[in-house]
């Protein structure tokens, strides 16, 4: 399963690290956010992974109220698999950030295998006015701040979604979370195939070094062999040179303003759609084909649009 014929290209249209003062195309609003989803799948997304926000501060949103009027948008527009957030931010209970998934019972969801420091401060070295008042306080709290992900917080969100059929985007930022997951596997709590999505450059996980990518890589074909899809994503201007050594490796690849505000050296993205353009050329251009919506579900047995709840 590991290796397959076909590329998926998921897309983190907005995510809880960037602050709306770092970009005007950061998406805030549910329109917005519709908007961008549905763009990314255009360019070739299979999978939109979504977080809201507050409309009016652009503060992260992990309500009810706040998920709905983008849900339905996209579905009706689009038939990408849509894959909800329960990392949520770093400052939410798990109760907070598991609700959505609960709730509407999407066809994916993440899930973050580890707690971490998970530190966002050193973007006040090149960000330094704000429109909003949160968004410097959220940012320097991070240098004391802790993203919790114990064995009882992921146990709860195995359990709380165990009924709803949805799969999982299991977010390793480091080698122990896959020890972690294969912790999880031996009990039986998470099933085959797995969808490994290994994160790197972010400061408190594993670093962005090409022999990081590789010993990531190595470790899970160690402990799960045909059992999972690899895929990865780098943090800012990691992300596509790290994109591209995932695909010549076999693997699958995230974009999004999630995970980078940058189309290039100095140059913010207009649009997750436009990197999701960018590494489709890369994908195309190393002799691969990207998968669609429907051709991801096959490969990561998801149960299907049609058995949502939204």
């Amino acid at each position: 399963m590991a290796q397959q014929n076909k590329v998926i290209i998921t897309c983190a249209v907005t995510g809880s690290i960037h602050t709306p003062s770092m970009s005007p195309h950061l998406p805030v609003t549910a329109q917005q956010i519709a908007d961008a989803a549905v763009e990314a799948a255009e360019a070739g997304a299979a999978i939109v992974h979504l977080h809201a926000r507050d409309p009016k501060d652009g503060r992260p949103d992990q309500s009810l109220e706040a998920f709905t009027p983008f849900l339905g948008v996209i579905k009706q527009r689009s038939n990408c698999v849509i894959n909800l957030t329960t990392g949520g931010a770093a400052t939410m209970t798990v109760a907070e950030r598991v609700r959505p998934a609960a709730t509407f019972r999407p066809e994916v969801a993440s899930l973050n295998m580890g707690s971490m420091n998970f530190g966002l401060y050193p973007m006040l070295g090149r960000f330094k006015t704000f429109e909003h008042a949160w968004e410097e306080p959220y940012l320097e709290g991070s240098r004391d701040r802790v993203f919790r992900n114990t064995f009882a917080d992921i146990e709860h969100i195995l359990s709380t979604c165990a009924e709803n059929g949805t799969r999982f985007e299991i977010e390793c930022y480091d080698i122990g979370h896959l020890y972690t997951l294969a912790h999880f596997v031996e009990r039986g709590l998470v099933k085959p195939p797995f969808f490994v999505q290994s994160v790197f450059g972010i400061l408190g996980g594993i670093g962005p070094h090409p022999e990081d990518v590789a010993h990531m890589k190595r470790t899970a074909d160690r402990l799960f062999g045909a059992d999972y899809h690899w895929s990865v994503l780098g943090a800012g201007r990691h992300q596509l040179p790290i994109a591209a050594q995932a695909v010549a490796m076999g693997g699958n690849v995230r974009v999004g303003l999630e995970d980078s505000l940058w189309i290039g050296k100095g140059r913010l993205a207009r649009s997750s759609a436009e990197q999701v353009r960018q590494v489709r050329q890369i994908i195309e251009g190393l002799g691969a084909e990207i998968a669609t919506p429907d051709e991801a579900r096959a490969i990561l047995k998801l149960k299907g649009g049609d058995a949502v709840g939204f």
